[in-house]
Parts: C-alpha cells; structure tokens; sequence
C-alpha cells in the first residue's frame, strides 16, 4: 500500500494502462477486462485488475496533468514493481486534418511543465522513436484503415 494507491501486494498486474480520468479507468475495465477486480479508490482515483486475451493487465487513473500522473508513476513503480505503463487517453492536436477520435500514435513528445524542467533540466522534447517500436503499431493501425 502506498499513499495515494490503497492496493495490497499482488493485486496490481506488471503492466498498466494509464488513462487521465478515473471514471475512463473505469470504463475500460468494465469494457474490456474479463473478471475486473477494483484494487483502489482513494480520492476517487479508480484502479482494477482483470485479464484481457488472457493476459493479465491492470488500469490505474492518474489525473491530469505532468505532477499527478509523477505520483501514479512513481507509486506504480517503487511501490508495486510495475513494469510496464503504457498512457492510454485523448490528446490536443493543431493539424486540421486530425479530428475527433482519430487514433494518434505518438512518436515523439514535448512539454512545457516546469516539473520536466526541474527534474531532467530543460530537456523538453522526446526524440522521435526508431521504426523498431513503431512498425507493428502502423502496420495494424494500417491493416484496420
């Protein structure tokens, strides 16, 4: 049990989806988790454990925003031994072609929180992933149109 994440050892999966609201977290457990189990309710901040295809994944809502999202991280992480986090939710876009709904992968970052800037000194910008994590992604996003 950690401060802002009331599970218990074990009822957290090694990977995890992070969506910024809780009630999405609750949304995708009942949606696509088998035998979805609620591990956390503190402040509201919903998270479950089931299986999807068998596997067994757990969703955990962070909030908005790059300091709260650090809490759930870092809780995740140092609390729990999480190994994979995996950011699920909407984003802004400034191309007109984007609309809503489309699906994004995102193959590089920014941002302009001074919580970024104090922690990794002024590196505000991600480099842009190499192919090898990028291709099946494409390839599936393709093969659905």
């Amino acid at each position: 049990m950690s401060v802002h994440i009331g599970a218990k050892e074990n009822e957290i999966a090694e990977t995890v989806l992070l969506p910024g609201d809780p009630l999405r977290a609750k949304y995708i457990a009942e949606t696509f988790l088998e035998d979805a189990k609620l591990y956390n309710e503190v402040r509201n901040m919903f998270g479950y454990t089931g299986t999807y295809k068998g596997k067994r994944v757990s969703v955990q809502g962070t909030g908005m925003g790059v300091p709260s999202i650090s809490i759930y991280i870092n809780e995740l992480m140092n609390s729990y031994n999480v190994q994979n986090l995996i950011r699920v939710g909407t984003c802004g876009a400034i191309q007109k072609d984007v609309k809503v709904r489309d699906v994004i992968l995102a193959m590089s970052s920014s941002t302009d929180s001074q919580m970024n800037r104090l922690t990794f000194g002024r590196v505000d910008l991600l480099q842009q992933q190499t192919s090898i994590y990028c291709t099946k992604p494409i390839t599936q996003a393709l093969k659905k149109g």
